[in-house]
């Protein structure tokens, strides 16, 4: 920068130089900080402000290299608690001094998303409750389920603690014994978490540091658990202190269809006079909620489908929610299942039409997300056309509906557009609204 420039930009206030750094993308951030010392100082905010940490290597060089002050600019932050390419065995106390040692100087930090190997040690909990800028809060197990759980116990009291919690998702959480005594030793043998006892009683809660207990969290407005067995009964009776608006509920592995309908279902009844959307892995068969008279989903507008719902449940499903004032249903599906969604979607819209205008009578649009299950995977001619038919078909008949309908285009191969990096329960789809 020329001197006469430079004099005139650390001439500028300091909320005016903030300004003008906040409007560079991080590139640019990055180049404009090596200007001077100066201007390095003016950058720290904005290159805090979102930090992304993807191993236990990264995160404690971060905590050796990185000023403590500079954490206190932290808005966003991602942590990956794992080894580096699985290298060595962390032991849980390390893991969790390192979280405790970041968290306890982000105190600004509003989204924390959470990736562990494994269960941590239960110190971990301890700086939760002085983070009351936190309201998004995602915790997930990426490692071995059987050998490394990742205790309920464990998550429920972080969340419990976390004093302004809004939005909370929770991927792959093992069940404790200590809540799930009847599970232990039964086929199909689900995996428990075992030595969770000494997880102190919450000042608040207690010691019930079940699932359920999460229902409890007066701010919490969005629960999202996935791949998590579900079955735990006291979900009908926890006290429900929660106005959730949006829920999304994917389905155990380890159990069959029908008992994850089951616990679904039971979940559904239990919050759902307050929920607007609603995210289904599993199906609905109780004709409980196609009564606007008795279903307890009295303001579900929005609809979710996943794309490891049961493809031919998905008539009886959308048949079941009639009760609720649905305005729009997104179906997410796998590449191999568009000629089957698209023909299980024009017998629900048959099915419509069949039963006159009290069915289903505020919906407005039909979204249809196509998911890559497989990069390598290339489709023949003849199916990529059959896909085209199928979802020109749908569109069509949306179209005679007066239902909202733009199919995007496939791409050459007929697969949907998709990047690296990809988990199975969270690919990233390419829209193909209908």
């Amino acid at each position: 920068m020329h001197s006469t420039s430079s004099s005139s930009w650390h001439a500028l206030p300091n909320e005016m130089k903030l300004a003008i750094i906040d409007t560079l993308d991080v590139v640019d951030i990055k180049s404009f900080s090596k200007v001077d010392l100066r201007t390095y100082q003016a950058c720290v905010p904005a290159r805090f402000k979102k930090v992304k940490l993807d191993s236990f290597q990264v995160l404690r060089r971060f905590i050796e290299d990185v000023p403590r002050s500079y954490c206190s600019h932290i808005e966003e932050l991602e942590v990956n608690t794992q080894s580096k390419n699985n290298t060595g065995n962390v032991p849980s106390r390390d893991r969790a001094d390192a979280l405790i040692v970041l968290l306890s100087s982000s105190l600004r930090v509003h989204k924390l998303v959470l990736t562990v190997g494994g269960s941590l040690d239960k110190s971990v909990i301890s700086p939760f409750s002085s983070l009351l800028n936190l309201k998004q809060l995602s915790i997930s197990n990426a490692g071995d389920e059987k050998r490394t759980p990742l205790s309920e116990r464990l998550v429920v009291s972080i969340a419990l603690s976390t004093q302004n919690l809004e939005e909370l998702s929770l991927d792959r959480i093992t069940r404790s014994r200590v809540h799930a005594p009847e599970l232990d030793g039964v086929f199909p043998f689900i995996p428990l978490s075992v030595n969770d006892e000494d997880i102190p009683s919450h000042s608040v809660y207690g010691s019930e540091l079940s699932l359920p207990s999460l229902l409890q969290i007066s701010t919490l407005r969005k629960l999202t658990i996935r791949d998590t067995h579900l079955g735990d009964e006291r979900w009908t009776s926890a006290p429900i202190l929660c106005r959730l608006e949006f829920l999304d509920l994917g389905s155990c592995y380890h159990e069959d269809e029908s008992f994850n309908t089951r616990c679904t279902e039971r979940i559904m009844a239990a919050v759902g006079p307050t929920v607007d959307e609603f995210s289904l892995t599993a199906a609905v068969s109780n004709s409980l909620f196609s009564e606007p008279s008795v279903t307890p989903l009295r303001k579900l507008r929005k609809l979710h489908i996943s794309p490891f719902f049961p493809v031919d449940s998905v008539v009886e499903t959308m048949s079941n929610l009639a009760g609720s004032p649905v305005e729009g249903i997104s179906v997410q599906c796998f590449e191999d299942d568009v000629v089957d969604i698209c023909s299980e979607l024009e017998k629900f819209l048959n099915l419509r039409v069949e039963r006159g205008s009290d069915f289903y009578h505020k919906l407005k649009w039909i979204d249809v997300s196509v998911t890559a299950l497989d990069d390598t995977r290339t489709f023949t001619e003849q199916e990529t056309e059959e896909r085209i038919a199928a979802a020109r078909r749908l569109q069509a008949y949306c179209d005679d509906l007066q239902l909202a309908s733009i199919v995007d285009k496939l791409n050459a191969e007929g697969s949907a557009q998709s990047g690296p990096n990809k988990s199975k329960d969270a690919k990233r789809a390419r829209s193909m609204t209908v």
